[in-house]
């Protein structure tokens, strides 16, 4: 959606009824690129200040933000003068996405005191910036220095340059002298290039519900548009535009059958914004878990070389036992390239391979050394193979929870765990939180109710874990797909013998939990909880059970 100047207007108007007079209570800043002032007007406002390239905006906020423990500095200085202050008047210019907010407050010696606070909001080069009352900035959100302004503190504050009329003074008859004067002969790009705060989702918006193409210059289509964009900067000085919801976009509507455009600003950005985070968060994950997926399965590999080396250790012992039986028939003081000798455990020949360096018993020795290195390297190497091979299951179950992940709270539960069992210091994504206690976990399980029993379905590997061995109780009923990685199903009986159809029913909910969701004839596995117990590698999520039934899911 294009917040242009229109929808800017629109927004201001709101924020002049509600927020005049208005006392500061405090100031936040919850990033980088956002400022919360908490308001006093009648009742409690809220009001988003936010300059992220693409989430600008200004609004009343029914979202709470985080406070962060060491605040900004530009934070500092706005509590320094505008706390306990009131908000005299919020304008904007013209058609501008430029807004005023006038502050008035008291000195020390009670003098009364103005201060401005201009919102220039315009994508990557929105700011902040704090002025008095002779129009000199005290500091601002970002300092600018280019050949056209600066923004920067004791410099007088001057507006950005622009070569765009404005269409508030504007008559009809220049109106048609400059439509038609264009070089471009789409009105879309015409009205959009030349006045100020219409975005090109506006202007189409406008011509589709005023039937007229792009390409007409006829007066009356224009007479049509001019009276359209008059009625509307009318009814938005009466606070009596909304906005509506089109095929493609948001757009300004005189219907008071839409929503409210506070509401529906508030609501859409944030929900932009946390569906942003989200996928950065889950694919920046995605990242790290598949790159330890990698770093696994190399390992395995050379694990697997390893053992394939041991598998000739034997053929190293025979040659040592041989070549030290047959002593007597060498001589000299270096083996030659090979020798042929009789096998005494089948009398076969045998032909072995020399270091033409070396003695033959120095030859026999390595052998023997040889054997013995690689009989340690087997015991070894098949530990950790076993390992490996836990470790390996367990990041794929990682990646299985990750793709069932629908909310920001998911990814952050999954990048605890992935933290905790795999100790990644390095990686530390500024989205997520601390570890969720138990407690907390309760509130946040997926339960659904199922024949007039509660069902609960673990999301990842803590979920998981909390479910199967610290919520559930042992008269409970556990599911899990067999062999494959997925969510713990628990069945809560409450001491009742559930029927057939409930238990197929929670195997279907455990099928479609779980990496084998699109196949067919899965066999789901659902014993009692008390035949669980935790798996012997004690790793997150992971079980081993008994007395077991299986249901077999289409």
């Amino acid at each position: 959606m294009a917040l242009d100047g229109i929808i800017t207007k629109s927004e201001i108007s709101i924020l002049q009824k509600d927020l005049v007079g208005a006392k500061v209570n405090k100031i936040l800043q919850p990033s980088k690129t956002e400022i919360v002032f908490n308001l006093y007007n009648q009742k409690n406002f809220m009001l988003d200040i936010c300059t992220h390239p693409d989430y600008y905006r200004i609004c009343i906020t029914e979202y709470s933000k985080p406070n962060p423990t060491n605040a900004f500095n530009f934070c500092m200085l706005l509590r320094k003068y505008l706390t306990n202050s009131k908000i005299k008047s919020i304008d904007s210019i013209d058609l501008d996405r430029i807004i005023y907010i006038t502050f008035e407050t008291n000195n020390e010696l009670r003098d009364t005191l103005n201060y401005s606070l201009i919102i220039e909001l315009m994508g990557r080069r929105s700011n902040i910036i704090l002025v008095n009352d002779k129009n000199t900035i005290i500091d601002s959100l970002k300092h600018i220095v280019t050949s056209d302004r600066e923004i920067c503190p004791a410099r007088i504050y001057e507006l950005p340059l622009s070569s765009k009329r404005s269409f508030i003074d504007i008559n009809f008859e220049d109106f048609c002298n400059l439509v038609l004067s264009s070089e471009s002969n789409d009105l879309v790009n015409t009205l959009a290039n030349s006045f100020t705060g219409f975005s090109y989702s506006f202007v189409e918006n406008m011509l589709n519900e005023l039937n007229i193409d792009s390409s007409s210059r006829d007066i009356n289509d224009l007479n049509q548009i001019f009276t359209y964009i008059k009625n509307l900067l009318e009814n938005i000085e009466k606070r009596q535009v909304f906005i509506k919801e089109t095929e493609k976009d948001f757009v300004i509507s005189l219907s008071d059958k839409d929503r409210n455009i506070n509401e529906f600003l508030d609501t859409y950005y944030h929900n932009k914004e946390i569906e942003d985070i989200f996928t950065s968060a889950k694919s920046a994950l995605s990242k790290v878990i598949l790159s330890s997926l990698k770093k696994s399965s190399k390992k395995l590999d050379n694990i697997n070389k390893k053992l394939k080396e041991c598998n000739n250790m034997d053929i190293y012992k025979l040659y040592g036992e041989l070549l030290t039986a047959n002593l007597y028939k060498f001589h000299g003081n270096f083996a030659e390239p090979s020798v042929t000798v009789e096998n005494y455990y089948n009398n076969a020949l045998v032909s072995i391979p020399l270091d033409t360096s070396l003695s033959y018993s120095k030859n026999a020795e390595k052998f023997f050394k040889k054997y013995n290195k690689l009989k340690n390297t087997l015991n070894v190497v098949s530990v950790q193979k076993k390992e490996t091979e836990l470790e390996l299951e367990y990041i794929e179950s990682i990646i299985s929870s990750l793709s069932n992940a629908h909310t920001l709270d998911d990814v952050k539960e999954i990048h605890n765990e992935f933290s905790e069992n795999l100790q990644l210091k390095k990686y530390n994504y500024k989205s997520f939180q601390k570890v969720l206690s138990d407690k907390n976990f309760v509130s946040n399980l997926n339960k659904i109710v199922i024949n007039g029993y509660d069902v609960y379905i673990g999301k990842n590997n803590k979920q998981n874990d909390y479910l199967s061995l610290h919520f559930a109780n042992k008269s409970d009923i556990w599911f899990h797909a067999q062999g494959f990685h997925g969510a713990h199903v628990i069945l809560k009986t409450n001491g009742k013998l559930p029927d057939e159809d409930t238990l197929f029913k929670c195997a279907q909910i455990a099928k479609q939990n779980c990496r084998a969701s699109l196949e067919r004839n899965v066999s789901v596995d659902y014993t009692y909880v008390k035949y669980l117990k935790k798996h012997p590698s004690g790793k997150v999520g992971m079980v081993s059970y008994t007395n077991f039934k299986t249901i077999i899911v289409p």
